[in-house]
C-alpha cells in the first residue's frame, strides 16, 4: 500500500460504492445478505442480486452476525475486488457458515440473528513512528485498524471502539487478535487505517 496520508472521514468515500447509501440501498443490501443465507440454508440457489447499478460498483464489507446482543459470525473484505453485492452476499453466507469462531448457523437461529454491513473505505497507510505515536494518532469511533507484521494480519472495525474506547486498550487486543502479545513492537510492525459506513436491520 503507498504511503499517503489518511482521507479525511468526512469527505471519504466507501470503496467502489459512491458515498453514502439510501435508506432503499441500505435496505436492498440488508435483505440480500439475509436471503443469502437463507438460501443456502434451504438449498436453494443464490437470491438475484439488487438491480441497482450503484450496488453493482466495487466495494468491500463485512457483514456481522449478533444474537441476543452477542456475535455470532462476521466475515469480510478489505479491498474492493468485486461488485459491492457479490462481496455482500459472499460475506453473508461466510459469516453464517465459515467463521471459524462458531458452528455454522442454523434456520432456527436465523429468525433471532439480526445482521450489520459495514461497507469500507479503501485502507490508507498509516506511518507512524512508533506505538507512542500511533496511540496519540488514532481516532476513537473513526478508525478502523489494520495491523501487518510478517505472517500476522488482524483488523478492527471503527465499531469495535464501543468495546474497547481508549487507543491502547483498541491496539492492545488487536494484536492478541493477530496472535501477538499486547507489547508487541517491530521494526516491520505495518499499520493502515479505514472508515466505515454501518447500518443494521
Amino acid at each position: 500500500m503507498p504511503a499517503s496520508s489518511f482521507t479525511d472521514p468526512h469527505t471519504a468515500s466507501p470503496a467502489g460504492a459512491a458515498g453514502e447509501f439510501s435508506g432503499e440501498e441500505k435496505q436492498q443490501l440488508l435483505e440480500l445478505a439475509r436471503a443469502a443465507i437463507a438460501t443456502q440454508l434451504a438449498g436453494e440457489p443464490a437470491p438475484a442480486l439488487p438491480e441497482n447499478p450503484r450496488l453493482h460498483q466495487a466495494g468491500a464489507c463485512f457483514v456481522t452476525l449478533e444474537s441476543s446482543g452477542s456475535l455470532r459470525g462476521c466475515i469480510g473484505s478489505l479491498n474492493a475486488r468485486r461488485p459491492l453485492v457479490e462481496d455482500v452476499l459472499h460475506n453473508a453466507r461466510a459469516a453464517a457458515f465459515d467463521d471459524p469462531r462458531f458452528p455454522p448457523l442454523t434456520i432456527a437461529e436465523l429468525s433471532r440473528v439480526e445482521i450489520s454491513i459495514s461497507v469500507l473505505t479503501p485502507p490508507e497507510a498509516f506511518p507512524v513512528k512508533n506505538e507512542a505515536d500511533l496511540l496519540q494518532s488514532l481516532r476513537p469511533g473513526i478508525d478502523g485498524l489494520l495491523l501487518e507484521d510478517g505472517a500476522y494480519r488482524a483488523t478492527f472495525l471503527p465499531s469495535v471502539w464501543e468495546q474497547l474506547p481508549t487507543p491502547a486498550a483498541f491496539l492492545a487486543q488487536l494484536k492478541r487478535k493477530a496472535g501477538l502479545t499486547a507489547h508487541h513492537w517491530s521494526p516491520t510492525i505495518r499499520f493502515s487505517r479505514y472508515r466505515t459506513i454501518e447500518f443494521s436491520e
